[in-house]
């Protein structure tokens, strides 16, 4: 693919600048769009299991393509999907550490994981981390997460999302946080996703620099 892998771009920093906030949000879509086709539109269904920037490949347009299939599994229509593991450390749903089923919903949670390196820049997994402690801790206190600015931990190297973008981005990242919920049945499907996607948003409650991410996640768990 002409442009090549989305984390070879990600990590350049003159070519993650070319990456606008409308492309960015493209290549979401077009991620979603390729998993909820293999998840629903195929027959039987296609899991991927190792999606991750790697595996993402950007044509000269931009346009985000789902590659490597050689980890995909057909799910049978019984409850027989079981398998050894695979996938990418860092974006592998939880619960394949206690059981080897295949399920769409753990490429739910890799693309949730792909979602925010999108819009971080960065491989997200330190605030991952933060969010599974405090998912797993008390509610009765914020967390240091829900008190962190979305605007802080964004790519900096573009030029800052305004009007509608700035609403996209702040619906693409709660999209997000939801794909990574601990529970996969409490994750959305990547139907639900792509059917989201091109929705217009309403506007944004609060100027974008003071959104938090608190305000996001919903208490995603």
């Amino acid at each position: 693919m002409e442009k090549g892998s989305l984390r070879n771009i990600l990590s350049n920093d003159e070519e993650a600048e070319k990456l606008d906030w409308i492309v960015r949000l493209n290549i979401v879509k077009g991620m979603a769009k390729a998993l909820s086709y293999m998840h629903h539109d195929c027959s039987p269904p296609i899991v991927h299991r190792d999606i991750s920037s790697n595996n993402v490949l950007l044509d000269s347009e931009y346009e985000a393509h789902v590659s490597d299939f050689g980890t995909a599994r057909l799910l049978k229509s019984d409850s027989s999907n079981w398998t050894s593991f695979a996938g990418t450390f860092g974006y592998t749903a939880p619960e394949l550490a206690y059981t080897m089923k295949v399920d769409n919903k753990t490429d739910v949670y890799s693309f949730g994981v792909v979602t925010l390196e999108v819009i971080m820049g960065r491989h997200p997994g330190e605030l991952i981390s933060s969010l599974l402690s405090s998912a797993s801790s008390s509610f009765s206190s914020p967390s240091t997460v829900d008190h962190r600015l979305l605007n802080d931990v964004m790519d900096q190297r573009p030029s800052p999302p305004v009007n509608q973008v700035a609403e996209e981005v702040v619906a693409v990242v709660k999209l997000a946080f939801a794909c990574l919920r601990i529970n996969p049945q409490s994750r959305p499907t990547m139907q639900q996703v792509g059917r989201a996607l091109p929705t217009q948003w309403p506007p944004l409650s609060k100027p974008f620099p003071m959104i938090t991410l608190g305000e996001l996640l919903g208490h995603a768990s």
